[in-house]
């Protein structure tokens, strides 16, 4: 069994990264699946590489997407440094979901029988350190008079067991749908088909963060999720982000009237 300080050694690092902690804009950006690493005391959870490289350890894309959109509206971006697989931190701790035993067509044989203990101390080591990180951030923000609008930044696989998804970019919401109504109204007509609560919905259990941090303190929030053969290489994430800046921005203005 891995106690809680096994979990990640010196070498691993930090479980959460910050960017651009005193951004002056409004945006609070968070990217909860933003890497494919595994501790090093996790191993490979007994998967083999093509799993670990495909979209169940990671959002592919979204990452290099919430940097730029952190760079070019100014705001704070909080991410997590290993893969969903050992935690996912958009999953409480009780969920199934947060040390998934499957995910798509992939069986996960080192999420299975996990202890009472053993997700207590995933939990401590990813879970926590992130959630409390993106708590304080907002705290200090709040301390200083500065408002906060909370944006989670996420892709999705074109294919999901074997059904293809024409979305290309969804924008989600629990239920304050105040920012998410205000981006669909302004991305009628855009160049990308977005639809509301796709490729997920809030029954799918997917905006945990956004009620963890968006909704007790009335924060204006939306969860976005880029389907991601968009944002594949540099290109891509380019233009996507462009659009997206641009978007929120908007969505932003007439959301706060």
């Amino acid at each position: 069994m891995l106690l809680r300080s096994d979990i990640l050694t010196e070498a691993d690092g930090e479980a959460v990264a910050v960017e651009n902690p005193e951004g002056a804009g409004i945006c609070l950006f968070v990217c909860e699946h933003a890497s494919r690493r595994m501790p090093e005391r996790a191993g490979n959870l007994g998967l083999d590489s093509d799993a670990l490289v495909s979209h169940i350890a990671w959002d592919p894309g979204a990452l290099d997407v919430a940097k730029r959109l952190s760079g070019m509206l100014d705001g704070p971006l909080v991410y997590q440094r290993f893969s969903r697989l050992v935690y996912d931190c958009n999953r409480p701790p009780e969920s199934p979901a947060a040390m998934p035993e499957r995910s798509e067509i992939y069986d996960i044989p080192g999420n299975h029988g996990l202890t009472d203990a053993e997700r207590y101390a995933r939990t401590a080591a990813l879970y926590v350190p992130f959630h409390d990180r993106v708590s304080a951030i907002a705290a200090a923000r709040s301390a200083r008079g500065q408002s906060t609008v909370i944006v989670t930044v996420h892709s999705f696989t074109p294919v999901y067991m074997g059904k293809q998804r024409d979305v290309e970019i969804g924008i989600l919401h629990d239920e304050d749908s105040r920012l998410a109504d205000s981006m669909l109204k302004a991305a009628d007509g855009g160049p990308y088909r977005v639809e509301r609560n796709e490729p997920y919905g809030p029954e799918d259990g997917v905006t945990h963060s956004l009620k963890l941090h968006g909704l007790p303190d009335g924060h204006l929030n939306v969860m976005i999720e880029v389907r991601n053969d968009l944002i594949r290489d540099e290109v891509g994430q380019g233009v996507v982000a462009d659009y997206l800046a641009e978007l929120i921005a908007k969505a932003i203005d007439t959301a706060s009237q």
